[in-house]
C-alpha cells in the first residue's frame, strides 16, 4: 500500500530538505553574493527568467515538471550554522565576517515566483519562472531550481515520447533503477515518468513514496539458480478455495506437460528441468502472481511449454496465473507464437482463463524499437522500459539556464555573438494564443505593464529569431504563468501527481498534431509583442552607444 497522500507529501518535503540544501549549488554562487553585499547591491530587486532553447530529443513540445519540488525548497531555504561555519572556510579569509550574519538570517520571505504550472506542455525559449526578489538571494537559488526542474522535466517529456509512440492502450512499465545516475536520480526517473505516461514502476521507493503501482515477479537469476525437480519445496500447494488437502503440484504439473508436448508436438528430451523446478517454486510461493520469464533458455523448446504445464495445474486448483515476460530475441514474434499457443491451451484444455493471460516484452526498448514494436504485428501487452528511459540516452541534459532580466526595474539583457543565445529583456506576461479548435497556436511574450491580448482581436507580434512580423487573431487566450509562491508561502494548491499525470495526457491531447509528431514536428511559434521586440530594437541601439564612453571620456 502507497503512503496516504498527506503523508506522501510530508515525505516529499522530508526528502527535498535533506537532498536540496541552500548548499547544493556552485560556489561562485556565494562569491557573487557577497561581491552584491560588499557593494551594497544585494537587496536591489531583481528578476530572473528560467528556459530552455530548444525541445529536447528533437520533438516539437516538452513538459514542465519539477515546480512543486522548488516550492518546497524555497519554503525551507535557510543556511544552518554548520552551513555557515563551512562557506566561512571555503571563502577567501578576507571575506568581511559580517557576510555570514547576513546568510544566518537569509530566508525567501522577500522572493515572489511565477511559474507555468506543473505538468503542462510548454515550447523552447517560453520563460517558464520569473524569479523576483532581492538581488542576492535570487541569484543564490540558480543553482538549486536549475537542478530540481531539468533533470524532471527531461525524463517527464522522454516518457510522454514513449507513451506517444505505445498508443493509448499498451501498459508501460519503468525499470530503469538499476541503470538510472544514483539513487535521486532513480527514485526523480520513476515518480516523473509515471506523470509522463507510464503505468508502473519496478522501484518499491518510489511506489511507497508516490503511490505509483509496483509491478515484477523474477530474473534470469531465479531460474537459473534451479538445476533438479528436487530443489523445489515444498512440493504441494492448496486449492484456492482451501477446502482440500494440498495436492502434489510436481506431479500434476509434469502430467500436463506430458499431454502439451503430445498436443505440441514438442520434444520433452529439449525442456530444461531447472527452469521448471524454478517455476513450480515461484508458483507455489505466489499462486496469485505467477508471471515468470520465459527466455532463460529457449521459449518455444523449454519456457513456453514449462510455463503453460505450471499455469494450467495452477488453474486447476482454481489459482490464476498472471502471463509471461519475453526479454530477448524478436519480441513480436515471439509473442505472437506464445499468443497461438495460449488459444490452442485455451481450446484444447477447457481453460478459457489462457484467452486473457498477458505478455510482458522487456529486451533494452528505445523510443525507436517502441515506435517499430507499434507498426509491427504483436500481442505484447506491457512494455517494460528501462536505460533509454531514465538515462534519456538521446539527450542527457534539457539545457535549462537562468538568465537577469530585469534589475531596479531597468530591463537588461544578454547580447551573443550566437544570437540563439541572446536573452529577452524585461519583466514579462506570458500568453498562450489558442486556434478555433482549442490547439495552441502561438506563446506571446509581452512587457508585463501591457494590457493583454483579446480573444478575436487581431494583434502584431514577431516571432523568436525573425524581423517580419505576423498578424494573428487567437480564438482564446490564456495566461500561462501564475503566482505560486509570495512572502514566504506557497500561494497556489499543490497537485498530486495523479492529477499531473491527468493533466499531461490532457495537455498531450490538446496539441496541434502537427507539433505531437515524434518524428520531423512543425516548430511551434513563440512570438513577442510588438511592444518587447521595439525595447530590443532600443537597447541594442542604446549599448552601441554606450560602448563608445572611453573615446567620450
Amino acid at each position: 500500500m502507497a503512503a496516504p497522500l498527506s503523508k506522501a507529501c510530508e515525505a516529499i518535503e522530508r526528502s527535498i530538505r535533506a537532498r536540496v540544501p541552500p548548499m547544493l549549488t556552485d560556489l561562485y554562487q556565494f562569491t557573487m553574493a557577497y561581491a552584491y553585499w560588499n557593494s551594497g547591491r544585494h537587496n536591489e530587486p531583481a528578476v530572473f527568467e528560467l528556459f530552455f532553447r530548444e525541445n529536447p530529443f528533437g520533438g516539437g513540445f516538452s513538459l514542465f515538471s519539477g515546480v512543486h519540488d522548488c516550492l518546497l525548497f524555497l519554503r525551507n531555504f535557510r543556511f544552518t550554522e554548520e552551513d555557515v561555519e563551512y562557506l566561512r572556510s571555503v571563502l577567501p579569509p578576507t571575506t568581511n565576517p559580517a557576510f555570514f550574519q547576513f546568510l544566518r538570517e537569509l530566508d525567501c520571505s522577500g522572493v515572489t515566483l511565477r511559474a507555468v504550472p506543473e505538468a503542462t506542455v510548454v515550447f523552447a525559449r517560453v520563460p517558464l519562472m520569473e524569479v523576483d526578489g532581492p538581488l542576492a538571494v535570487v541569484q543564490l537559488l540558480e543553482t538549486s531550481l536549475l537542478c530540481l526542474v531539468n533533470y524532471a522535466s527531461l525524463v517527464c517529456s522522454n516518457a510522454a515520447r514513449f507513451r506517444l509512440a505505445a498508443g493509448p492502450d499498451r501498459k508501460l512499465l519503468e525499470l530503469g533503477l538499476r541503470r538510472a545516475q544514483g539513487p535521486d536520480g532513480g527514485l526523480t526517473a520513476s515518480r516523473y515518468t509515471h506523470i509522463g505516461g507510464f503505468d508502473m514502476t519496478s522501484n518499491v521507493q518510489a511506489g511507497f513514496l508516490f503511490g505509483i503501482p509496483v509491478a515484477g515477479t523474477m530474473a534470469h537469476s531465479y531460474v537459473t539458480s534451479f538445476s533438479s525437480l528436487e530443489e523445489v519445496w515444498p512440493q504441494t500447494l492448496l486449492p484456492a478455495d482451501g477446502e482440500k488437502d494440498p495436492i502434489d503440484l510436481i506431479s500434476l504439473t509434469k502430467g500436463l506437460l506430458g499431454r502439451l508436448c503430445e498436443l505440441l508436438g514438442a520434444e520433452p528430451a529439449k525442456i530444461h528441468e531447472g527452469e521448471l523446478a524454478a517455476f513450480l517454486s515461484y508458483a507455489i510461493a505466489y499462486p496469485g502472481n505467477f508471471l515468470p520469464v520465459i527466455d532463460s533458455y529457449s521459449v518455444s523448446c523449454s519456457g513456453l511449454l514449462n510455463f503453460c504445464a505450471v499455469a494450467m495445474a495452477l488453474i486447476e486448483l482454481g489459482h490464476q496465473p498472471r502471463g509471461v515476460r519475453l526479454d530477448s530475441g524478436d519480441l513480436c514474434r515471439q509473442s505472437v507464437e506464445v499468443r497461438r499457443v495460449f488459444k490452442h491451451c485455451a481450446k484444447q484444455f477447457s481453460v478459457p482463463v489462457f484467452e486473457s493471460l498477458i505478455i510482458v516484452g522487456t529486451n533494452n526498448i528505445s523510443e525507436q524499437s517502441m515506435m517499430e514494436l507499434s507498426k509491427k504485428e504483436n500481442e505484447i501487452n506491457v512494455v517494460g522500459v528501462g536505460t533509454h528511459l531514465v538515462t534519456c540516452t538521446r539527450q542527457p541534459s534539457l539545457g535549462c539556464v537562468y538568465k537577469l532580466v530585469e534589475v531596479r526595474g531597468s530591463p537588461r539583457m544578454k547580447f551573443s555573438e550566437d544570437p540563439e543565445k541572446s536573452t529577452v529583456p524585461g519583466k514579462k506576461a506570458v500568453y498562450r494564443l489558442l486556434d478555433s479548435e482549442g490547439h495552441p497556436l502561438m506563446d506571446l511574450l509581452c512587457l508585463s505593464e501591457e494590457p493583454p491580448p483579446l480573444a478575436g482581436q487581431t494583434l502584431r507580434c514577431y516571432p523568436l529569431g525573425q524581423e517580419a512580423h505576423l498578424a494573428v487573431t487567437p480564438t482564446q487566450v490564456t495566461c500561462l504563468r501564475q503566482e505560486v509562491f509570495a512572502k514566504g508561502q506557497i500561494t497556489q494548491p499543490l497537485c498530486s501527481d495523479a492529477e499531473c499525470r491527468e493533466k499531461v495526457q490532457r495537455s498531450i491531447q490538446n496539441l496541434d498534431p502537427r507539433h505531437k509528431r515524434l518524428q520531423d514536428p512543425e516548430p511551434y511559434s513563440v512570438a513577442l509583442s510588438d511592444k518587447l521586440h521595439k525595447l530590443i530594437a532600443e537597447i541594442r541601439r542604446g549599448t552601441s552607444a554606450n560602448g563608445k564612453f572611453l573615446l567620450n571620456n
